[in-house]
């Protein structure tokens, strides 16, 4: 059997530069420009993901569907010291649309809303 390894997340944004900003004051985020067929392209490593931004002009692309929906949920980040981390967030402005609970013993998760409705999930696990 083929092997296969993670490489990468996709988003579009009608701002990347909000977008990556974003991602930059809430995760810390390190944020890559470069050019690419003559156009800025932002890239983002965030919590050793590799996040790719591609501007979709406003009305290009379709309004993100409200959850629960089929395809694609949502991306998890792993942290330690859940609650503190959900306070700092949200001392930086952070939305969240689900406040720190235990789903099972060991596991706590919250979530919180990132641009462009991108749903995105802190997990700790003890």
């Amino acid at each position: 059997m083929s092997a296969f390894a993670f490489d990468h997340i996709h988003l579009r944004s009608t701002d990347p530069e909000a977008t990556a900003a974003f991602y930059e004051r809430m995760f810390g985020a390190e944020i890559i420009r470069s050019v690419q067929n003559g156009a800025t392209r932002i890239d983002m490593k965030v919590g050793g993901l590799d996040i790719f931004i591609l501007n979709s002009p406003p009305g290009k692309a379709a309004e993100a569907p409200s959850s629960p929906y089929l395809g694609l949920d949502h991306f998890g980040l792993s942290v330690t010291g859940i609650d503190a981390v959900v306070a700092e967030l949200k001392a930086k402005g952070a939305t969240f649309t689900m406040e720190p609970n235990t789903i099972r013993p060991g596991v706590r998760i919250a979530f919180l809303s990132g641009p462009e409705d991108v749903s995105i999930e802190l997990l700790e696990r003890t």
